[in-house]
């Protein structure tokens, strides 16, 4: 099967957000909030039925109130094959203690490839949509249509430099230009 690309033919930018509908609101902003580091911010005010909106990690969560929780599915099992939403983090045993700690029932599964190997670790909101955590960007991205892509962490931070390039005043001849942990740092000696 040969498969083609478009190349952004709608011209996106970025993943905006997602939309969970959920069996309580209120819980559901509680786990984001005190797990997961979102922010709960203004809706707007058109919107006349139930609802939150939660941003961090650069995308924003928008949680819609069900109107039968009764009929609210309850799914206990975590499959780490169901639809979820992923999160990078820089430390899988710190997001197992803390899991741990606050009496979330996860499962960990690890991937390899190529003498690399990505740890992920998978659990439930309270409303059972499945959340993964994972160090995914030390997989290489190698694409089918032999292009290079870049990992969303690796992309963002070159758009970042450029950027502050942009902005930043030229340096004289001779400056150095370097970077150090996500750093511009020019030396004009």
């Amino acid at each position: 099967m040969q498969l083609e690309s478009k190349r952004n033919v709608l011209q996106l930018s970025s993943l905006n957000h997602i939309s969970l509908v959920c069996k309580s609101v209120d819980q559901t902003i509680e786990f984001y909030i005190n797990v997961l580091g979102f922010v709960p911010v203004k809706r707007p005010a058109a919107l006349q039925f139930p609802g939150a909106w939660l941003v961090g990690h650069g995308i924003g969560i928008h949680l819609l109130q069900t109107e039968n929780p009764e009929n609210f599915p309850n799914k206990t099992v975590i499959n780490t094959k169901d639809n979820h939403i992923s999160f990078q983090c820089e430390n899988m045993g710190m997001v197992e203690k803390k899991l741990g700690e606050m009496g979330i029932d996860w499962v960990r599964q690890r991937v390899e490839e190529g003498g690399i190997d990505m740890d992920q670790v998978f659990f439930h909101d309270p409303d059972g949509f499945m959340i993964e955590i994972c160090n995914c960007d030390s997989i290489p991205i190698i694409p089918l249509d032999g292009k290079i892509h870049m990992p969303c962490a690796l992309n963002k931070t070159r758009v970042q430099h450029q950027q502050i390039r942009a902005l930043a005043p030229r340096p004289r001849v001779g400056a150095k230009i370097l970077s150090e942990g996500g750093d511009i740092i020019i030396t004009n000696n």
